[in-house]
């Protein structure tokens, strides 16, 4: 049986365009993303995002089940990958 441990998402890696790589929690992942979806506007969010009513659960449902959002422009990103930090 799996160790739940395995599962458990804490830290993110966050890569933007023309931008450094970033580690984030995931509770300030989240607020990144909010930022970022707010900024995007309604006639830009991904499909999936326009049936989702609050921008919290939007963002939510990014961070389960996404690890990339087109912000705009061609060449323009968001990435972001769970990542294990050794303390």
């Amino acid at each position: 049986m799996p160790d739940p441990l395995m599962y458990q998402q804490d830290d993110y890696v966050v890569l933007e365009t023309n931008q450094p790589e970033k580690f984030l929690t995931s509770t300030e992942l989240l607020e990144k993303l909010k930022q970022t979806l707010q900024q995007l506007g309604e006639e830009e969010l991904p499909h999936d995002l326009k049936k989702i009513d609050s921008l919290e659960a939007q963002a939510q449902y990014l961070l389960d089940t996404s690890c990339e959002l087109d912000v705009g422009s061609p060449g323009q990103y968001l990435q972001w990958y769970a990542v294990r930090l050794e303390k």
